[in-house]
């Protein structure tokens, strides 16, 4: 068996303004389980993981910590504070993860947002595995029943939208991550720094709108029921 080498950096400082309540999303329960958890415990319990990165609000360390201990058994997890924008915080994950990288003990570095609690064991590893084989892989699922304001119909079977975990070799997004930093350049997402700065393909791996981002109050009963109904 191959030593693991991959670590996921899982992004729980964003603002989440958009769902109302009086604390960060991530911490809300799905189903008696934190919303950040799912992911966490999810990537912990992948045989290719070898270290977890959670990227949190620079005030939530402790909050983050009580969040997750009850559901990391004996492994560990890196607590991270958050930078000003999304793109801040991925690039401070990756200088933590230098050390490994330089090593070689670590060749990929996924990145998911603590979000999408759904996204389960097949996507992971099918974007681990995309990108050994490609450079990078993103998840993208297509788009149906799209409308303009007017109320009529997109016709764009070709339109899909990009979900994470977004998974790259280490080597390479660390050094387009660097490059940007010198460029000033701020990416909306890790593939879109990627893309700019590296020549690395940029595979997509299919997914599906179960691995939806909790954004709304609804989102929670929606994500429940799909974990329900999936058993």
């Amino acid at each position: 068996m191959t030593e693991p080498d991959v670590a996921v950096v899982v992004v729980a400082a964003g603002a989440g303004t958009r769902l109302s309540a009086d604390v960060n999303k991530v911490f809300l329960p799905l189903l008696g389980v934190p919303v950040v958890a799912w992911s966490v415990r999810t990537a912990l319990g992948l045989p290719d993981v070898r270290r977890v990165v959670v990227v949190h609000r620079a005030d939530e360390r402790e909050a983050m910590a009580e969040a997750l201990a009850p559901y990391l058994g004996d492994r560990e997890v890196t607590l991270l504070p958050g930078g000003e924008t999304r793109h801040d915080s991925e690039w401070q994950a990756f200088r933590v993860l230098a050390e490994d990288v330089d090593a070689d003990a670590v060749r990929v570095i996924a990145v998911h947002d603590a979000a999408r609690p759904l996204a389960d064991v097949d996507l992971f590893e099918g974007t681990f595995a995309a990108a050994r084989e490609h450079g990078g892989a993103i998840p993208v699922v297509t788009l149906d029943h799209l409308v303009r304001r007017d109320g009529s119909p997109v016709e764009a079977p070709s339109l899909a939208g990009v979900q994470t975990p977004q998974a790259f070799r280490a080597a390479e997004l660390l050094a387009a991550y660097g490059q940007a930093e010198r460029d000033g350049f701020t990416g909306t997402d890790t593939a879109s720094c990627v893309e700019r700065y590296s020549g690395l393909r940029i595979a997509a791996v299919p997914s599906t709108p179960a691995n939806l981002k909790v954004t709304f109050p609804e989102d929670l009963d929606l994500a429940a029921g799909l974990v329900s109904s999936a058993g």
